[in-house]
């Protein structure tokens, strides 16, 4: 069976100033395409069943940079919708909510079309995205990459441990890097974390 490797996309000015983004299609910093280039070393040696990226600019670009081929977008890789807080950094959210925490407090309803998500919610769209990884890894055709986003790629890694979508809370995850989910005794085990070249 082959391994399940996320790729966070590269720096973006909002993940850079720390304002939370999800439906704001953000291009990636200068910074940030350097950190998808250098992704391809880490990511085109090896065979893959299965190319999954959110349809968002800055998960996309980060695998054409990365070299990734065959890239499929799937809406349910999309990042955590922040509704009300699209775009406001914890700090701000902190003056008027000082005990807020994102895993355990959610977000208030946002614009029309945004009414923000729970972790449960999170959780559901990763239980799909996994259900889809094990398909194709059953194959045993080569591994799964998932290009995506820091809150999504968390819930989905505490999901793919057993873990209740909250507990995503214990996986701190940087941009431009590569994680790598593997299988020990038959149980899922995090292999590497946070890798970049």
């Amino acid at each position: 069976m082959g391994d399940l490797l996320l790729v966070r996309h590269g720096e973006t000015e909002w993940s850079l100033s720390g304002q939370h983004t999800s439906w704001t299609d953000l291009p990636l910093t200068q910074h940030g395409e350097e950190q998808a280039k250098s992704l391809a070393p880490l990511l085109t040696e090896r065979a893959y069943a299965l190319v999954l990226a959110s349809p968002l600019n800055r998960a996309i670009r980060t695998a054409e940079l990365a070299g990734l081929t065959g890239v499929v977008p799937d809406p349910d890789l999309h990042e955590w919708d922040y509704g009300g807080y699209e775009g406001i950094t914890t700090a701000e959210i902190h003056r008027s909510r000082p005990d807020w925490y994102l895993w355990t407090d959610g977000v208030p309803p946002g614009p029309a079309g945004h009414p923000g998500e729970s972790p449960e919610e999170i959780g559901a769209r990763a239980d799909r995205v996994l259900a889809e990884v094990d398909k194709a890894l059953a194959g045993d055709d080569g591994d799964v990459v998932l290009v995506a986003h820091a809150h999504f790629l968390r819930v989905l890694t505490a999901r793919r441990l057993g873990l209740p979508p909250a507990e995503g809370r214990l996986f701190q995850l940087a941009t431009g890097t590569v994680s790598r989910l593997s299988m020990e005794h038959g149980w899922p085990v995090i292999a590497e974390w946070n890798k970049r070249p």
